[in-house]
Protein backbone atom coordinates (compact mmCIF):
# COMPACT_ATOMS: atom_id res chain seq x y z
CA UNK A 1 0.00 0.00 0.00
CA UNK A 2 1.23 3.55 -0.54
CA UNK A 3 2.93 5.40 2.29
CA UNK A 4 5.78 4.70 4.68
CA UNK A 5 6.39 2.60 7.77
CA UNK A 6 8.46 4.15 10.54
CA UNK A 7 9.29 3.45 14.18
CA UNK A 8 8.63 6.00 16.92
CA UNK A 9 7.66 6.38 20.58
CA UNK A 10 8.57 3.60 23.01
CA UNK A 11 6.66 0.41 23.68
CA UNK A 12 7.01 -0.86 27.25
CA UNK A 13 6.02 -4.31 25.98
CA UNK A 14 8.43 -4.51 23.03
CA UNK A 15 11.06 -2.27 24.67
CA UNK A 16 11.70 -0.15 21.63
CA UNK A 17 10.07 1.82 18.85
CA UNK A 18 6.55 1.01 17.68
CA UNK A 19 5.59 0.70 14.01
CA UNK A 20 3.48 3.51 12.56
CA UNK A 21 2.04 4.06 9.09
CA UNK A 22 2.23 7.42 7.33
CA UNK A 23 -0.15 7.17 4.36
CA UNK A 24 0.92 10.58 3.02
CA UNK A 25 4.64 9.75 2.81
CA UNK A 26 6.28 8.61 -0.39
CA UNK A 27 6.93 4.90 -0.69
CA UNK A 28 5.28 1.53 -0.39
CA UNK A 29 4.39 -0.29 2.81
CA UNK A 30 4.56 -4.04 3.07
CA UNK A 31 1.54 -5.19 5.05
CA UNK A 32 -0.37 -8.28 6.01
CA UNK A 33 -4.16 -8.19 6.01
CA UNK A 34 -6.50 -10.15 8.24
CA UNK A 35 -10.20 -10.47 7.48
CA UNK A 36 -12.02 -9.46 10.67
CA UNK A 37 -15.47 -8.16 11.48
CA UNK A 38 -16.08 -4.51 12.35
CA UNK A 39 -16.59 -5.57 15.97
CA UNK A 40 -13.29 -7.47 16.02
CA UNK A 41 -11.48 -4.50 14.47
CA UNK A 42 -13.05 -2.20 17.07
CA UNK A 43 -11.79 -4.45 19.87
CA UNK A 44 -8.26 -4.58 18.43
CA UNK A 45 -8.16 -0.79 18.08
CA UNK A 46 -9.50 -0.31 21.62
CA UNK A 47 -6.82 -2.58 23.05
CA UNK A 48 -4.05 -0.77 21.15
CA UNK A 49 -5.41 2.56 22.46
CA UNK A 50 -5.41 1.16 26.02
CA UNK A 51 -9.19 1.42 26.14
CA UNK A 52 -11.71 -1.20 27.22
CA UNK A 53 -12.86 -3.34 24.28
CA UNK A 54 -16.52 -4.05 23.64
CA UNK A 55 -17.82 -0.86 22.04
CA UNK A 56 -18.13 -0.84 18.26
CA UNK A 57 -16.42 2.08 16.57
CA UNK A 58 -18.15 4.27 14.02
CA UNK A 59 -16.05 3.42 10.97
CA UNK A 60 -18.08 5.47 8.50
CA UNK A 61 -15.72 8.49 8.40
CA UNK A 62 -12.65 6.30 7.86
CA UNK A 63 -14.44 4.35 5.15
CA UNK A 64 -15.85 7.37 3.30
CA UNK A 65 -13.07 9.95 3.80
CA UNK A 66 -10.14 7.53 4.15
CA UNK A 67 -9.22 8.81 7.62
CA UNK A 68 -10.76 9.39 11.03
CA UNK A 69 -9.01 10.74 14.12
CA UNK A 70 -10.45 9.25 17.31
CA UNK A 71 -7.92 11.02 19.51
CA UNK A 72 -4.49 12.61 19.47
CA UNK A 73 -2.50 9.65 20.77
CA UNK A 74 -0.66 6.84 19.09
CA UNK A 75 -2.86 4.35 17.23
CA UNK A 76 -5.91 6.64 17.54
CA UNK A 77 -6.17 7.47 13.84
CA UNK A 78 -8.00 5.10 11.50
CA UNK A 79 -6.92 4.95 7.88
CA UNK A 80 -8.53 3.23 4.90
CA UNK A 81 -5.80 3.08 2.23
CA UNK A 82 -7.95 1.17 -0.26
CA UNK A 83 -9.81 -2.01 -1.04
CA UNK A 84 -8.52 -5.58 -1.28
CA UNK A 85 -10.63 -8.23 -3.00
CA UNK A 86 -13.67 -5.95 -2.67
CA UNK A 87 -13.20 -5.44 1.08
CA UNK A 88 -12.09 -2.11 2.57
CA UNK A 89 -8.65 -2.21 4.19
CA UNK A 90 -8.55 -0.50 7.58
CA UNK A 91 -5.61 0.13 9.84
CA UNK A 92 -4.72 2.42 12.70
CA UNK A 93 -1.77 4.73 13.23
CA UNK A 94 -0.84 8.02 14.84
CA UNK A 95 -2.26 11.40 13.74
CA UNK A 96 1.22 12.78 13.11
CA UNK A 97 3.47 12.20 10.10
CA UNK A 98 6.86 10.50 10.12
CA UNK A 99 8.57 13.89 9.97
CA UNK A 100 6.73 15.23 13.03
CA UNK A 101 8.13 12.82 15.62
CA UNK A 102 11.48 11.52 16.78
CA UNK A 103 12.21 8.09 15.37
CA UNK A 104 12.94 5.28 17.81
CA UNK A 105 14.98 2.11 17.29
CA UNK A 106 12.75 -1.00 17.31
CA UNK A 107 13.77 -3.97 19.44
CA UNK A 108 14.94 -7.30 18.06
CA UNK A 109 11.83 -9.01 19.45
CA UNK A 110 9.53 -6.53 17.69
CA UNK A 111 11.34 -6.83 14.37
CA UNK A 112 11.26 -10.63 14.68
CA UNK A 113 7.48 -10.41 15.17
CA UNK A 114 7.05 -8.14 12.13
CA UNK A 115 9.25 -10.34 9.95
CA UNK A 116 7.29 -13.45 10.97
CA UNK A 117 3.98 -11.80 10.08
CA UNK A 118 5.19 -10.60 6.70
CA UNK A 119 6.76 -13.98 5.94
CA UNK A 120 3.48 -15.71 6.77
CA UNK A 121 1.76 -13.54 4.17
CA UNK A 122 3.87 -15.39 1.59
CA UNK A 123 4.27 -12.44 -0.75
CA UNK A 124 7.91 -11.49 -0.21
CA UNK A 125 11.23 -13.27 0.28
CA UNK A 126 12.87 -13.11 3.71
CA UNK A 127 15.77 -11.10 2.32
CA UNK A 128 13.41 -8.49 0.87
CA UNK A 129 11.49 -8.17 4.14
CA UNK A 130 14.73 -7.79 6.10
CA UNK A 131 16.03 -5.11 3.74
CA UNK A 132 12.69 -3.29 3.82
CA UNK A 133 12.45 -3.18 7.64
CA UNK A 134 16.12 -2.24 8.07
CA UNK A 135 15.58 0.76 5.80
CA UNK A 136 12.52 2.14 7.63
CA UNK A 137 13.02 5.35 9.62
CA UNK A 138 13.88 4.43 13.19
CA UNK A 139 15.48 1.14 12.17
CA UNK A 140 17.77 2.64 9.52
CA UNK A 141 21.21 3.25 10.95
CA UNK A 142 20.55 0.86 13.83
CA UNK A 143 19.72 -2.34 11.96
CA UNK A 144 21.17 -3.84 8.80
CA UNK A 145 19.30 -6.16 6.50
CA UNK A 146 21.64 -8.99 7.56
CA UNK A 147 20.97 -8.33 11.25
CA UNK A 148 17.20 -8.32 10.69
CA UNK A 149 17.42 -11.49 8.60
CA UNK A 150 19.44 -13.18 11.35
CA UNK A 151 16.57 -12.62 13.79
CA UNK A 152 14.55 -15.31 12.07
CA UNK A 153 17.32 -17.60 10.86
CA UNK A 154 16.20 -21.20 11.01
CA UNK A 155 12.52 -20.23 11.09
Amino acid sequence: MPGALYFATHSPVWRGGRAFYDPAAAGTVLARAHLVTAAQFSDIVAQEMYRDPGADLDLSEALTRGRAELGSGRYETLVCPGVLDGVPVLTFTAPWSLDDVEWTRPSAAYLRHLVAGLLDAGAWPASGIAAYLAACPGAAGHWTADAVAALTAGR
